[in-house]
């Protein structure tokens, strides 16, 4: 099985090209995304044919659970596909079928090459059902999202709940987030009771209008160098909660990231794709 690795802005996949076979994907995520048997990723990018779209994307986290949609897997996969068709095929950019809809992106060249990538995620959603969180756990606050408290080894956390596409949990700190005890909570936060389907976890420190800084825990796989999906959910409640303008960069540890929402509508993600290396997976290797 031929495999590309591939990342965005440290947020890492394996990604594969399938056709009308159905493996089981989740036994060889768990496998390719190992960093000491395996390859070594956050998640498994699987690439299809889609008839409503260019492409189809799935997305596997590194413990075989799937999710609906994943921002920076977005952009390397719509990287992949430019890279293996020509220009003239991507020139008005291309569409990705995902679990969580149809999303676009829009493509930057320069000489013949890719110099950006922007992806539109859709519209963030705060219903109890869309997070999902227990009915009658949240309150509707001021600005018709869903906040939350729960409390985690002695800390109570109010969070910030925002589906883009998959589940976000924010939460608001004035200390640097480098300092923040992420893996300690950040994995009780994903299996809180409340949540019936797991949660992503973003701990947030806003430094200015336009700039914010940002850790994540994501659901399926722990802290992740970056998170696109994240990033949206994080701009989303910090714009609602009158913190942010409407293009923010969200600081994380494994680099910048752009996100463009004017408080209604499609939230827009900009940030890098990269191919790091290609290589070949022996079926053997799925057994391990």
């Amino acid at each position: 099985m031929k495999f590309t690795k591939m990342q965005g802005a440290g947020n890492d996949f394996v990604l594969v090209e399938a056709d009308g076979k159905q493996p089981d994907w989740s036994r060889i995520a768990v496998a390719m995304c190992d960093r000491h048997y395996g390859i070594g990723a956050d998640g498994m990018l699987v690439m299809l044919p889609s008839r409503v779209a260019d492409i189809r994307m799935r997305i596997f986290n590194a413990d075989g659970s799937e999710s609906e949609i994943c921002g920076n897997g977005l952009r390397c996969m719509s990287k992949h596909f430019i890279d293996i068709n020509s220009a003239d095929v991507v020139a008005d950019g291309i569409s990705v079928e995902t679990m969580a809809g149809i999303r676009k992106v829009r493509l930057s060249e320069r000489k013949g090459k890719v110099t950006g990538i922007q992806t539109n995620m859709g519209e963030p959603k705060f219903g109890e059902r869309e997070i999902p969180v227990k009915e009658g756990r949240c309150v509707l606050d001021i600005k018709s999202m869903y906040v939350c408290t729960v409390v985690v080894d002695g800390r109570e956390l109010k969070l910030n709940l925002v589906n883009m596409g998959n589940p976000h949990a924010v939460y608001f700190t004035r200390e640097p987030v480098k300092d923040y005890p992420l893996s300690q909570i950040g994995s009780k936060v994903e299996v809180n009771e409340i949540f019936p389907g797991g949660v992503n976890f973003e701990v947030v420190r806003v430094i200015d209008s336009g700039h914010i800084e940002a850790r994540v825990w994501e659901r399926g796989v722990g802290e992740t160098l970056a998170c696109g999906s994240g990033a949206c959910a994080v701009t989303v409640a910090a714009r609602l909660q009158g913190y942010v303008d409407e293009t923010v960069d969200i600081k994380l540890p494994g680099g910048t990231l752009k996100v463009e929402w004017d408080g209604k509508g499609d939230v827009y993600l900009s940030g890098p794709a990269e191919t790091v290396f290609t290589g070949e997976w022996s079926e053997l290797g799925a057994e391990k």
